[in-house]
């Protein structure tokens, strides 16, 4: 499984063959711009929730690759009414894809289309594919919703928001990495505008002190589990 970091909230996903894209705000996102959206594969496209920076590239994408867009029923529905083919799903409900499992899992936030439409409530995303099981939380806060993820599924990696203010900051970030039994994480959700900025190596340095590893992405650079 190969995990490639597009800026903000936004992931590729590689299990085998098959091409994952995760809430595409790449476009709007100055610190982005050496990413060429019209050359990124995809034969899905996950979302976790409606705002503007975790769904601003889905429809292009979604109409020049035809990828699948999964997300809650009311976001799979808009892009339904685009013309484009989706997989709606609702919290706890799980599906099994040609690339593995995917549960959509609670998570804390608000959602709303950028016209101030109701889009559906936020979510996460658990993945068990090829062997490796990863949890992408989405834009949320602490909850112990988290604490159920590891009753069901053993993960070797946690995507998690770090940036504060709009989501959880580094202190919870650490204790959601105790719910989900996952020392393994992967930032999100940072430096992208200046209510998230971060200090990469304070951040750091409180998960090494806790014997856990914090990975920080360039944008474009890549993991491979």
């Amino acid at each position: 499984m190969k995990i490639t970091f597009y800026g903000h909230a936004s992931l590729g996903i590689q299990v085998n063959d098959v091409d994952i894209l995760v809430d595409p705000f790449i476009s709007g996102n100055p610190k982005a711009s050496h990413i060429n959206i019209d050359a990124l594969k995809a034969d899905y496209i996950l979302v976790t929730h409606a705002h503007q920076d975790h769904i601003l590239d889905v429809e292009v994408i979604a109409k020049r690759t035809g990828a699948v867009v999964v997300s809650n029923f009311e976001i799979a529905t808009h892009f339904e009414k685009l013309g484009i083919d989706c997989h709606p799903m609702n919290h706890g409900g799980k599906w099994d894809f040609d690339f593995g499992t995917v549960k959509y899992v609670n998570a804390i936030h608000t959602s709303s289309f950028p016209d101030g439409s109701y889009g559906g409530q936020p979510g996460g995303f658990v993945i068990e594919g090829e062997h490796k099981n990863i949890y992408i939380a989405g834009d949320t806060a602490l909850t112990f919703d988290m604490k159920l993820i590891p009753l069901q599924t053993k993960l070797d990696l946690a995507i998690l928001p770090i940036g504060d203010n709009f989501t959880m900051g580094i202190d919870d970030a650490i204790l959601a990495s105790d719910f989900v039994a996952c020392d393994k994480v992967l930032g999100c959700h940072f430096d992208t505008f200046g209510y998230i900025e971060i200090d990469h190596e304070a951040a750091k340095r409180k998960f090494f002190e806790k014997e856990k590893d914090l990975m920080l992405l360039e944008i474009g650079d890549f993991i491979e589990l």
